[in-house]
Parts: structure tokens; C-alpha cells; sequence
């Protein structure tokens, strides 16, 4: 069986589902920023989304969780879903500045948080031709099949120390690739599907779920809040569980003004909700929130940046309350454009009703915004210097908020912190924790 030792010397290229070796590639590159210690395992990882190609968490916690690993040694072969157009199948080598990392580009339809309904109107809506439906997959169970079949087929010569696969739509291919290969098979729960649908779960996702889980040799949740929950809601024993938080590698950017206030020169104070809309990340309690902040102080501007399912009715929403000159709907946004709303931003909230993590409150603090968060989420554990209200508590989230926008200074002792915190949740630092489960696990 082959192996790929490192990635400055023999390749495995896979090219129209052929494996063969290339023994003459010439690989002009720059060294890498970061110089990284030589390589202790290969994990060999299933994903669902990856920067640019991502519409949530998910994919950024998964680079992190890359380039992390990179940097301690840890050897990457990357797993993904692409639709046709999007990337060639097979496997594809890069060497960017700070990340060495195999990717190995699976043909699919699935997108991330897919349920059966998005992935039925999605294949209709498109138009898709009776045989290329039949090549991806006429549903949602047998679309995941495909995938897991032809992810293990496509990787089964690359010889891995460890298999991790994320979230449920990779636990077959995961499984099924820890077996081919005999190793041990580590499960990465960024969200469940009690989490995704406020208790009211898809039996059939969720069964999917607890079946990866019962089969992974260990489990990495991302955060206690998870790992109850996957104790409570899929009896799993809590020992096969290990909590690592998720990391942010802060960069920042100079920011540019992407809001023209129609008052002229003076700012009106900005309050900011960014994420998918969605059931889960409770953007209509956000518009309740708003509207009882309105009736105190009309100055107040408040932005919901992203998009989703609940866009039209949640626009609806704004116009019954009559904030219709109050509310600004940004719709999806680039990182650019995200990162000169945080600056502007006068305090962040995210009143989710189940949220695993919350990596978006630590973009918040690292560009200094004071943040609101639900104290059922995630990242409620790791920072200290928020406000963490129950995510049902629009009063008080209002209370707090206008509190941030009166008292300057509680608003910047708020944010005082943020530099000791991203330290420790450096995606290194995290990673680590990661390596030495693998460790764990292969010894």
C-alpha cells in the first residue's frame, strides 16, 4: 500500500479515478511563512466545506482545523464534495504560503446543512438532467451514498495514520475508510441535528448521526454544551468524548465605511447580528430585541448580515414592527465586507438557541466589538468578558445592549480582554489538542 510521505518529494495524483505516481514534478514554490515540524501522522479527512466554498462555521473551523494541524506535523489528504463545474475529481495538490494540504475533490451535489426538501428543490430547481441526477443522487440518502463511495474509492491508496470525517454527512465515508484502511476513526461533532432544527430533529439524519458516533473510536466535540448533548440525546458514553474548542487566527484588515447613514456625518450607534438565518440562530428574536430597543432610543441602527431561508419572513417581520428604516438586511456578504461591519459595529449578538460554538463571537471581540451571546451556546464557555443572556430573554439582551451603547467604558472593558483569549484559541494551539488525540489513538 502507498503512502504519502511528505509532499516535497513523491505524489499520489488521482486523475479520472486512475491512482498513479508522478516521479518528475518540479515544484517551484516559496517556502512557507511557517516552518513546520516534520511530519508525525497522516490523517485522512472527510469535510463538507472549505473556504471559498462555504456558507457557515463549518468550513472555516475545518481550515483552521487544517492549517493548524499543519502546523504541528500533521500531514492533511482533505476530502470534499464539488459539483460539477467546480473543481476536477480527483485529487489536487497545493502549495499555498501557509497551508500544505492534499485536497481530494469528490463529484457531488451536497451543500452544507442539506436536508432532504433543500437537496429535492435544489436538483429541480436546476434543472438537472434525468442522467446526472442519477449520477449525483435522485435524493438525499442516496446523494450521501454516492458520496461515501466514491470518497473511499478515491482515497484507498493513501495509506493514513487516522481518519477523521466531520458532521454527518462524512460518517459513512469515514467508517467505511477507517475499516479499508484499519485504523482508528475519530468523529468531529460541529452541530447536531437537535441543534439545526430546535429539537425538532430529521429521525432519519439524526440515526445517521448516532450510528457515525457509536462507531468513531473517539469523539471531538466542540464544546461541553456539545458533548452534553450528544450524552443526553444519542447515549453516548461521556468518556469517548473529548472537548476541543474551536480556534480563531485573528487578521485583521483595514476597514472600509460599507453603511451610508442617511443623517450625514453623524454615526447613528450600530447593533449587529451576522449569520445564517436560520431556526437556529434565532434572527426573529433579534428583530424582537430591536423593536424593544426602538421605542427607548429611535436612533439605534441595527443590521442582520447573511442569508437563508427566513430572509422573506423575517422582511416581513420588519415591516409589521415598523422598522423598516430601522432594520438593514444585508444579505451574504464577503470577508471584506464582514470584517469593515465588525469595525464599525458597536456591540454584536447572537442569540442562538442551541449553538455548538459561536465562532462569529470571536471574530466580533478580535476586531474589539462587545458582544451579546446566548448562554446556550458553545463559546460561552471560553469567554468570560461578554454578556451571556438565555437566548429567549429579549428584555434583557435589549437591556444589556443598550447598557454597551450608554457606558463607553464597560463596553471597552468588555473587549479588554479579547488579546489573552485568541492567544490561548490560537487554531495552533487547538490543533495540538487534536494531534495528541491521534497520538492517543495510534499508540
Amino acid at each position: 500500500m502507498h503512502h504519502v510521505s511528505n509532499f516535497y518529494g513523491n505524489l499520489i495524483v488521482l486523475k479520472s479515478q486512475e491512482i498513479w505516481y508522478n516521479h518528475e514534478i518540479s515544484c517551484n514554490f516559496s517556502q512557507p511563512k511557517n516552518i513546520h515540524p516534520p511530519v508525525a501522522f497522516h490523517t485522512l479527512m472527510f469535510g463538507w466545506e472549505y473556504p471559498p466554498l462555504h456558507s457557515g462555521g463549518l468550513g472555516v473551523a475545518c481550515q483552521g482545523l487544517v492549517r493548524g494541524l499543519m502546523r504541528n506535523g500533521v500531514q492533511v489528504t482533505l476530502v470534499l464534495p464539488h459539483a460539477s463545474g467546480q473543481a476536477e475529481p480527483g485529487l489536487d495538490i497545493r502549495f499555498p504560503t501557509d497551508e500544505q494540504c492534499a485536497t481530494v475533490n469528490v463529484p457531488s451535489l451536497l451543500q452544507p446543512y442539506d436536508g432532504s426538501a433543500s437537496y429535492r428543490n435544489r436538483l429541480s430547481a436546476a434543472c438537472v438532467p434525468q442522467e446526472v441526477g442519477e449520477l449525483y443522487g435522485q435524493d438525499l440518502g442516496e446523494a450521501v451514498e454516492r458520496f461515501t463511495a466514491l470518497s473511499v474509492e478515491l482515497t484507498k491508496n493513501t495509506d493514513p495514520d487516522v481518519v477523521h470525517c466531520h458532521d454527518w454527512m462524512t460518517y459513512d465515508a469515514g467508517i467505511r475508510a477507517a475499516r479499508h484502511h484499519e485504523r482508528p476513526l475519530v468523529a468531529h461533532v460541529h452541530a447536531t441535528e437537535f441543534d439545526r432544527t430546535d429539537f425538532h430533529p430529521n429521525e432519519w439524519i439524526a440515526g445517521r448521526e448516532r450510528h457515525g458516533l457509536l462507531a468513531a473510536d473517539r469523539i471531538i466535540a466542540v464544546s461541553g454544551y456539545t458533548r452534553n448533548m450528544l450524552v443526553q440525546h444519542y447515549g453516548i458514553p461521556e468518556d469517548k468524548i473529548a472537548v476541543v474548542h474551536n480556534g480563531h487566527d485573528a487578521e485583521r484588515i483595514e476597514a472600509t465605511d460599507i453603511l451610508q447613514s442617511q443623517y450625514g456625518g453623524t454615526e447613528r450607534p450600530l447593533v449587529l447580528f451576522l449569520g445564517r438565518l436560520t431556526v437556529q440562530k434565532n434572527p426573529w428574536q433579534f428583530l424582537e430585541i430591536a423593536h424593544r430597543i426602538h421605542a427607548i432610543d429611535p436612533h439605534v441602527q441595527f443590521v442582520l448580515a447573511g442569508d437563508g431561508p427566513m430572509l422573506g419572513t423575517l422582511i416581513e417581520r420588519t415591516c409589521d414592527l415598523g422598522l423598516q428604516d430601522t432594520v438593514i438586511f444585508t444579505g451574504k456578504l464577503s470577508q471584506p465586507e464582514v470584517r469593515s461591519l465588525f469595525t464599525r459595529a458597536n456591540c454584536f449578538v447572537m442569540p442562538s438557541l442551541s449553538e455548538p460554538f459561536g465562532l462569529v463571537a470571536l471574530e466580533a471581540i478580535a476586531h474589539n466589538t462587545p458582544v451579546i451571546i446566548s448562554r446556550q451556546s458553545g463559546v460561552a464557555e471560553v469567554l468570560d468578558h461578554a454578556f451571556k443572556v438565555d437566548y429567549w430573554d429579549a428584555d434583557k439582551m435589549a437591556d444589556c445592549i443598550l447598557t454597551i451603547l450608554r457606558e463607553k467604558p464597560l463596553a471597552d472593558q468588555l473587549v479588554s480582554e479579547a488579546p489573552g483569549i485568541l492567544r490561548r484559541l490560537s487554531w495552533q494551539n487547538q490543533a495540538a489538542h487534536v494531534r495528541s488525540i491521534y497520538h492517543q489513538l495510534i499508540q
